[in-house]
Formats: structure tokens, sequence, C-alpha cells
């Protein structure tokens, strides 16, 4: 790839990350919620209650980033904390009824920041883009040394 197309390709990736996350702290600011927060709630509705640890992976933040994620969540009520069972170095985050109550608004949230993400889409069929994101993202992981397929 030669200078041109990388510096085009850098900065429109640049620019995307940029504008999307302001975007979504505009829209997570309607719920209460930073960026990153979506992503402890999301993880803890699909996978159920988690250790810090896993969360960690699962959201591609490092540790310290997730405690304070969690912090913040515990505060306003949507998770709760509780040592665990099988390691008592581990705390296990869970899902409150309030932090529960807050994913259907999450969810549709998240739908209407990607709705408006490809409103303007004109030359690329969504399902083509996602591929083409999904590839450029295990691109970067494999580039890392990353093992994880999310």
């Amino acid at each position: 790839m030669d200078f041109e197309q990388a510096d085009a390709l850098n900065g429109a990736i640049r620019t995307i990350t940029i504008r999307h996350r302001a975007r979504a702290a505009v829209k997570l600011a309607e719920l209460g919620l930073h960026p990153g927060h979506e992503a402890v709630l999301l993880l803890l509705d699909a996978n159920g209650p988690q250790t810090q640890k896993q969360l960690s992976t699962g959201a591609g933040c490092e540790p310290p980033s997730i405690t304070l994620m969690v912090r913040k969540l515990e505060a306003a009520g949507l998770v709760g904390r509780r040592p665990s069972e099988q390691d008592a170095r581990a705390v296990v985050v869970t899902l409150t009824d309030a932090g529960r109550e807050v994913i259907a608004p999450l969810k549709k949230l998240w739908c209407e920041l990607a709705d408006e993400t490809v409103a303007h889409l004109t030359a690329t069929p969504v399902d083509r883009l996602l591929a083409a994101l999904t590839d450029l993202a295990g691109s970067l992981r494999a580039a890392t040394g990353e093992d994880r397929t999310t």
C-alpha cells in the first residue's frame, strides 16, 4: 500500500473512531452512562455474573479500567460485587435489578447509534461493511498477538 492510500485509510478509521465515540458518549449520557460502561453491562447481560478479569478480557480493557468502571456502575446501583467462591482474590460482578432495567434502553440506544452510523452508507451494504470491519479487527488482533475472536 502506498502512503496516500495508507493515509486515507488510517485517517478514515481515526475519524470514524473519534466521531463514533463522541456520538456514543452523548447517547450514553442519556442513560447516565459513560463510554465503556455499555460494554460491561452488555457482557453481564449476555453472560451472567463474571469476574472483573473476565470483564476486562471481554471488553478489551485493562484491568484498572474495568475496576474503575465497575466502581462507578456500582455507585450508580447498576452492578453489585462480591468475592468469588472459587478464588478469594477474585471479585464477581453481577447486574442489579436497576442494571437489568437499563439493558433494554441501552440495547435500543446501541441500535440507534448503529443506524445513525450507517445512515448515509451508499456504496456498501451493511453486511459487507460489517464483514470488512470484522476482518480489520482480526488483522489488528493478529498484529498485537491477541488470540481472542471477538
